[in-house]
């Protein structure tokens, strides 16, 4: 199979992906539609202190890498009875509050802000 066949069949896999600090216990988490790249991409902003998130930022400097965690929590596989191109990034958002509300990873045990009421 040549590269372009790998690649024109490549379906990236949707899901919950989390960053966790193993010295405190602190966590942030995410959704994305290809859920690998996505956290791939955040470790490296972390590597070159490009984080958004200061507080994460800072700990990770602070502490090294070896003490993070970088997972996918969850995947979101594509339902079959749902035609080509659907959109599920409605779904992915779903999946992402569960996550938020069985984890709490809210301020001041988390890197997330609290919700406003």
């Amino acid at each position: 199979m040549t590269q372009t066949r790998k690649y024109k069949g490549f379906t990236p896999t949707m899901g919950i992906w989390m960053v966790k600090n193993l010295k405190n216990g602190k966590v942030w988490l995410g959704g994305s539609e290809h859920v690998q790249a996505k956290l791939n991409g955040f470790q490296f902003q972390l590597k070159m202190g490009s984080c958004m998130n200061r507080t994460l930022q800072q700990e990770y400097n602070q502490d090294g890498p070896e003490h993070f965690v970088f997972e996918v929590l969850d995947e979101l596989k594509p339902d079959p009875s749902k035609p080509e191109g659907f959109d599920y990034r409605q779904d992915l958002k779903d999946l992402e509050e569960l996550w938020l509300e069985k984890l709490q990873p809210y301020d001041p045990n988390g890197y997330h802000r609290p919700k406003k009421a």
